[in-house]
């Protein structure tokens, strides 16, 4: 199970869901564009220390992102893909998940492009909310998502018994420019 943003426009969301991502052992992409620079000090802040354990990939537009993700499993992109939105599909508490599913998540002000949610209807998912309520904070739902869509699809979680074990890469500076990774698909 991979971890997606399509074009994070707040460092700080960003930088929590790279934080989940390295707590959970989850790859995180990143599709540009981007609304900060890897090298903005509230990205790096948000994410802590924890930005060598953050497997990172940069994709320069969702085509690029989709060719790369797409290889990634026997299962078609198609039947992979879970992309959250606050307008209509399946409730996450509903969703029969798999291990090697995709989730998808848009910018903090204009969710996931039109033509992404078009090209896919049935692979929304929603979170539910209360209605007046638009939406809720990025960070938020993908921290939801993950750990609901991992007990979903059996995927165990991290062993933790409440102790902190600092990993060797941890406080060597690294900053998210550091560790990310631009993705191109085979030819």
């Amino acid at each position: 199970m991979e971890l997606v943003l399509v074009h994070p426009e707040i460092p700080h969301n960003t930088g929590c869901a790279a934080r989940l991502a390295a707590a959970t052992g989850r790859r995180l992409h990143l599709v540009e564009p981007l609304g900060f620079s890897l090298e903005d000090r509230y990205l790096k802040r948000a994410g802590l220390d924890y930005w060598p354990l953050v497997d990172l990939v940069v994709h320069a537009d969702w085509e690029r992102a989709a060719a790369v993700l797409g290889a990634g499993s026997a299962r078609p992109l198609a039947e992979r893909l879970r992309l959250f939105s606050a307008r209509g599909g399946g409730s996450l508490f509903e969703i029969a998940f798999e291990p090697d599913d995709l989730l998808v998540f848009g910018s903090e002000t204009g969710g996931l492009p039109a033509e992404l949610l078009a090209a896919y209807p049935d692979r929304r998912v929603y979170v539910p909310i209360a209605p007046g309520v638009r939406s809720l904070n990025l960070a938020n739902v993908v921290c939801l998502a993950t750990y609901t869509a991992l007990v979903a699809a059996g995927v165990p979680l991290p062993a933790n018994d409440g102790r902190h074990v600092p990993d060797v890469r941890q406080g060597d500076g690294l900053r998210p420019a550091d560790v990310a990774r631009v993705a191109e698909p085979a030819p």
